[in-house]
């Protein structure tokens, strides 16, 4: 009898782009995948949190290179990928949350949300993807969504909608793009505590609310989020596509 072996976790050889990589989840994106051995480009707007961010990874064994780019320019975004070689990997970090109650959305607020959040993911998967058909080479697109592309939550209309956006496009690209061999997948976490979240975690009640759904009873880091990106882009998941990986503590569940 021959024993299964475990499909490896490693990514040698691979090339990982990450957006949204100078804070955050997408810092904890770049480093998870880089530690598989993906050689990690880290693309954000803010060109020197992403030299220090490089810097930092560098130091601990992990190169990485950086591409200073608005993801939400879509024209600057295909001229920039097309001058770089294919990316194997993306994981697309980039967001923003403005929270109001619905009835007091502002038309801004609105499309300044929809344009990161959905717009600008909607392009740059899809950038990735046809470099990847192109060259007939498979990959493995991960968007960041969030629990609330499951959930409604308070004062959260604007920012659930574009997720639920986000889940559609991705279910839809993964049935069109498998044929490919192109995996295409959101991860969903519950509340993490980075920059975009500071505002949420300073008001008491939120967070007692958050505690109140997370089944065990704690808010998120970013190193929860570091093994499912790893997971996702590796051949352990190689059956997987059109999903979104729920790590949300069980908020779901009920």
């Amino acid at each position: 009898m021959t024993l299964p072996r475990t499909p490896s976790f490693r990514l040698d050889g691979r090339r990982a782009l990450v957006a949204g990589a100078s804070s955050g989840i997408g810092t904890a994106s770049a480093v998870a995948l880089a530690e598989m051995g993906a050689e990690v480009t880290l693309c954000a707007r803010r060109e020197s949190e992403l030299k220090a961010l490089a810097a930092e990874m560098a130091a601990a064994g992990m190169p990485a290179d950086t591409l200073t780019l608005d993801i939400t320019d879509i024209p600057a975004t295909e001229v920039a990928l097309a001058s770089l070689p294919r990316f194997d990997i993306l994981v697309n970090s980039a967001g923003v949350a403005r929270h109001s109650p619905a009835i007091a959305t502002r038309m801004d607020d609105f499309d300044f949300a929809t344009n990161l959040n959905f717009r600008a993911a909607y392009f740059l998967t899809r950038t990735v993807a046809a470099r990847l058909i192109t060259e007939q080479k498979p990959g493995s697109l991960i968007n960041i969504s969030s629990q609330m592309a499951h959930v409604g939550g308070i004062d959260r209309a604007v920012y659930a909608a574009t997720k639920h956006a986000v889940e559609g496009m991705t279910k839809s690209m993964a049935i069109e793009w498998g044929p490919h061999g192109i995996r295409v997948n959101t991860i969903a976490p519950t509340f993490i505590r980075t920059p975009l979240t500071e505002q949420t975690f300073a008001k008491p009640e939120r967070v007692a609310w958050m505690l109140s759904k997370i089944k065990l009873g704690r808010v998120g880091e970013v190193t929860d989020i570091m093994g499912a990106v790893a997971f996702l882009a590796s051949d352990a998941a190689s059956l997987i596509t059109g999903t979104s990986l729920l790590i949300d503590g069980g908020w779901t569940a009920e």
